[in-house]
């Protein structure tokens, strides 16, 4: 059978998946006429989350309108994913004991390519922002979408001719979001909120400063009318709300792609698009979610506080962030990340079978970590973490690597461990030099850099704009060398821009060398220090 919407009216076919049970056709007209919400980024994360919230929404009638999506990055997503199934999608949620639930999304309702040389499409767009009905454009186009430069800091030279030619001739992704958003404040003001939901922190930040930054210069050039600045600058009128977004959405699997296939399904392999996305008609996705809005919609907004959104004040945003990045997640997993690269581990949720590892997030999290959390006081922390250690990453469904993880941690060190370690310094309370589980997880990517596994096997490090600059620092030890570790380390182990602190003005240091020292003794002696300190 095909994923459409003519397939799916037979439900006998379809037995073990959950079904729209709205009309399809009504909720399209109406989303056509009253649109309400609009999402940039067509990817995974959006049908797994944001499309599945409105989804429940529909089937328990707490909303009669859906989602519209347009995608701006790669047009390919539009047809492969979406328009070729009736933009209908399948939700398959990998539980952690090991079962999955089937659900056709059918919420999202219309897809359009948010490319300007596609009149059709971007016309239907503009017509969209003149709706005095819709009340939210969301986006989850990555950190370096809402950038206006490049690397080097210099204008990006799509968004260089766009801020010269006005919104009557855009190409670039966030030209054409002004474009459309100048289009909201030709047809009269009209009120909207425009909410980042990507992974990065102060998210709402980024994106308002690229929408001022082009609404000032087209002003400035005499391409757009006078108020158009103050109307993006306005927050009665326009918004940019902080989120925080958490929930792991794999790229398609094949093993939830055969069990589709036995389902009976056709036409369901995985899409890789000519710019590297992986795509498909399903999406695979843990259980747990998380979504919190700063609570600034001069135009309402669509009711998913009913699905599980919590909205409220931006400072709890922030301390909700802060919770999950500096303490009850990202923290635990970076220390499976480095350990499980040394320990030749290929999945995150096999490194949790393991005693040792375990025992050691566990310090890092519940014993290092939560004295110090910041609670947000509308999600537990412990909780959080209870969550994190029990259920979300032991779940033997999610494909993730510590490999991926391990991804520029030089750039997370400062953020997931050195702003616990200030903490302790701070406070009246706590001793430092109690902590060992962070020394240690931060002695071990020390080790990692070494690029050498704890049986003496050369092992690839993932990408990290800073290998060039700390690699050198140890690439002249070997296993089982008797060096000068306080010569070698010094230079790496004092810089704040890694760790946030210079290790050895907090006390740890020293520490940090003694647990590097046994790390390098020799083959397995990662595996031996971690169960000689946890």
């Amino acid at each position: 059978m095909k994923l459409n919407r003519e397939s799916i009216k037979n439900k006998e076919a379809w037995k073990g998946y959950k079904l729209p049970k709205y009309d399809l056709e009504m909720i399209s007209a109406n989303t056509k006429e009253r649109p309400n919400w609009i999402h940039f980024g067509a990817g995974n994360i959006f049908r797994a989350f944001q499309a599945n919230v409105l989804n429940n929404l529909l089937n328990e009638g707490k909303t009669d309108v859906g989602l519209i999506v347009a995608e701006g990055y790669d047009y390919e997503i539009i047809d492969a994913a979406y328009q070729k199934q009736d933009n209908l999608g399948i939700h398959v949620k990998l539980n952690g004991e090991g079962s999955i639930d089937k659900t056709v999304i059918g919420s999202v309702l219309e897809s359009l390519k948010l490319d300007s040389a596609n009149k059709k499409d971007f016309d239907r767009l503009k017509e969209i922002f003149r709706k005095p009905s819709l009340q939210m454009a969301s986006f989850t186009i990555t950190e370096k979408g809402y950038s206006l430069v490049n690397g080097k800091g210099e204008i990006v030279p799509e968004i260089a001719e766009d801020l010269k030619e006005g919104p009557q001739k855009v190409s670039s992704y966030l030209g054409k979001v002004a474009a459309l958003l100048y289009e909201r404040y030709k047809a009269g003001e009209l009120p909207i909120a425009m909410v980042s939901m990507d992974n990065c922190s102060h998210n709402g930040d980024k994106l308002k400063s690229a929408m001022i930054t082009i609404a000032s210069r087209w002003v400035q050039n005499g391409v757009a009318d006078a108020g158009f600045e103050a109307y993006v600058d306005n927050p009665d009128k326009v918004t940019f709300p902080w989120s925080m977004i958490d929930k792991i959405t794999p790229r398609p699997d094949d093993k939830v792609k055969e069990i589709l296939i036995n389902d009976g399904l056709e036409d369901m392999d995985p899409v890789i698009t000519s710019k590297s996305t992986y795509v498909a008609p399903f999406v695979n996705a843990e259980e747990a979610e998380y979504l919190v809005i700063e609570d600034a919609f001069p135009n309402g907004h669509p009711p998913i506080d009913l699905g599980g959104v919590i909205f409220t004040q931006r400072e709890i945003v922030d301390k909700v962030e802060k919770m999950k990045v500096c303490t009850c997640l990202n923290p635990l997993h970076t220390t499976l990340a480095v350990f499980g690269c040394l320990l030749s581990y290929t999945k995150i949720s096999d490194e949790m079978k393991d005693p040792d590892l375990k025992r050691l997030v566990e310090r890092v999290g519940y014993v290092e970590g939560l004295p110090v959390v910041v609670d947000p006081g509308i999600i537990n922390p412990k909780e959080f973490i209870d969550t994190v250690v029990n259920v979300r990453i032991p779940n033997p469904f999610m494909p993730d690597t510590p490999q991926r993880i391990a991804c520029d941690t030089s750039q997370k060190l400062a953020i997931r461990f050195g702003e616990t370690i200030k903490a302790y310094v701070k406070s009246p309370d706590l001793d430092v030099k109690s902590l060992k589980g962070i020394p240690l997880v931060l002695a071990g990517w020390c080790r990692y850099l070494m690029g050498i596994d704890d049986q003496g096997n050369k092992f690839e490090l993932s990408p990290d704009p800073m290998l060039d600059k700390v690699c050198p620092i140890v690439a002249d030890i070997k296993l089982g060398d008797k060096v000068d570790i306080h010569k070698v380390l010094q230079p790496l182990l004092s810089d704040e821009s890694i760790f946030g602190v210079n290790l050895y003005e907090c006390g740890l240091g020293e520490l940090v060398e003694s647990y590097f020292s046994e790390l390098i003794s020799g083959t397995g002696a990662v595996r031996a220090t971690i169960k000689k300190y946890v």
